[in-house]
């Protein structure tokens, strides 16, 4: 189906002088920054001066960035083992702010940021906002949620960076948000994916056309979504759907940003953040365009110096497009500790959002619930259906997903086709996962 989307005009005068440096200069940066990194974490923080003794290797032996190998990697248990604050590389004194993961799974996670960190992020998402599409003077709805987790305030220092007005509404009260993009008339949002198909729902039961509404861009992060996903969005909203990227332990959002121009993949801010692509199994780096686990050293940061993170996020480095100096990312397809294994069978919750959204009559809610009756795990894909579906119509949908996960994907699933309103919902990252076993 065809979609009129909004015009988006040139970014040509707003692009960052290291948007426009060729590969060789953007490497003689990296190469230099790398080395920089590298000492200073050697010198300030002790994991790394340990971790880097165990490896047998000193600064001074990185003289290319093929070297990079050499380096230790760095997992969320190093930043849990040295919580709170013992992966500073300055003193607690120099930090003028901190960030934390929510610890659900575990201690939280604890990065810190310089004055100059957090001029460099406000820079780097500033810069991400121009390639989605924003423009200074926009109106930007931030609803990511603020507080410890980096979305809301990363986003909205950006955006103020960049010149806009900010919205600082956070996640949460559909109403409210609603209310708002009605009232103050936003071009641009910035909101996790699952949570913003939860307004449009909500838009929809009360008669609103969010196709009227001035918005533009939305600018979707926090969780892996799918090509489907941004056509539902892009379909149901009349806007463009562009993809962000970060994590808190690296930066938070604006590590990569996909570009509104080409909705290719999303390009890598290369001089800020050196990006492998390794096999989870064996840890060895695969050729660009092979699909495996992100890895990022971090080139300019001061507070937190972060050597071969383990993001944990699946995808693979392809070339620049929009920004061609400067590698891309593809959409991320899923993490590696999202991995369902299902009686030998790999799933991923992106695989069955790809087939829920292809199915007329299943809205996007849905959730994988993984348990193990008599010592064999089963799955159950729990998704609603679309309002006023007769009982019996939403056992035929049923049947008709089970059918399809099993010939796509190879795994059996049993299916409940839920009524409107039978999957809870998030107003922040979704749960796709429930693992009952």
């Amino acid at each position: 189906m065809s979609i009129d989307l909004p015009s988006i005009s040139d970014d040509t005068a707003l692009l960052d002088p290291a948007e426009r440096w060729s590969v060789d200069e953007l490497r003689a940066h990296q190469l230099a920054r790398l080395q920089e990194t590298v000492a200073r974490a050697y010198e300030h923080v002790p994991h790394y001066r340990k971790a880097l003794a165990d490896k047998g290797v000193h600064p001074s032996e990185i003289r290319s960035l093929d070297d990079l190998q050499l380096l230790p990697f760095t997992t969320k248990a190093d930043l849990r083992d040295n919580y709170p604050f013992g992966m500073f590389a300055v003193p607690r004194e120099g930090v003028v702010r901190v960030h934390a993961s929510s610890g659900t799974t575990g201690k939280a996670t604890v990065v810190g940021y310089t004055r100059a960190d957090i001029d460099t992020w406000a820079s780097l998402v500033a810069r991400s906002l121009v390639a989605a599409g924003i423009r200074p003077g926009d109106l930007v709805q931030v609803s990511y949620g603020y507080g410890l987790f980096t979305g809301g305030l990363g986003a909205h220092y950006g955006a103020e960076r960049l010149g806009c007005t900010v919205i600082p509404m956070s996640g949460g009260q559909t109403d409210k948000q609603i209310e708002l993009l009605r009232d103050f008339g936003a071009r641009g949002i910035m909101v996790t994916p699952s949570y913003f198909l939860a307004v449009l729902d909500e838009m929809t039961a009360r008669g609103i056309d969010p196709r009227e509404l001035p918005l533009a861009v939305g600018v979707f992060g926090a969780e892996p979504w799918t090509d489907a996903m941004r056509a539902e969005i892009e379909q149901r909203a009349g806007m463009h759907a562009v993809d962000i990227y970060g994590l808190s332990e690296v930066m938070g959002p604006g590590v990569a940003q996909e570009c509104v121009a080409t909705k290719d993949g999303l390009h890598i801010w290369e001089d800020h953040f050196y990006p492998e692509v390794i096999d989870p199994i064996t840890e060895q780096p695969v050729a660009d365009g092979e699909v495996g686990e992100l890895v990022f050293t971090s080139l300019t940061k001061q507070a937190l110096p972060i050597l071969r993170y383990r993001t944990r996020d699946l995808t693979r480095l392809l070339p620049g497009t929009a920004r061609p100096g400067m590698r891309r990312m593809e959409k991320v397809t899923g993490r590696t500790d999202d991995l369902m294994i299902v009686r030998g069978v790999n799933v991923f919750p992106t695989q069955i959002e790809e087939i829920v959204l292809g199915m007329p009559g299943l809205t996007p809610h849905f959730q994988c619930v993984l348990t193990r009756p008599d010592r064999l795990d089963e799955l159950t894909v729990r998704v609603e259906g679309a309002p006023g579906l007769s009982e019996a119509r939403r056992a035929d949908l049923g049947a008709e997903l089970a059918r399809t996960i099993k010939a796509r994907i190879g795994s059996s699933a049993r299916v409940e086709v839920l009524p409107e309103g039978g999957i809870e919902r998030s107003v922040g990252k979704a749960r796709r996962i429930l693992d009952q076993r």
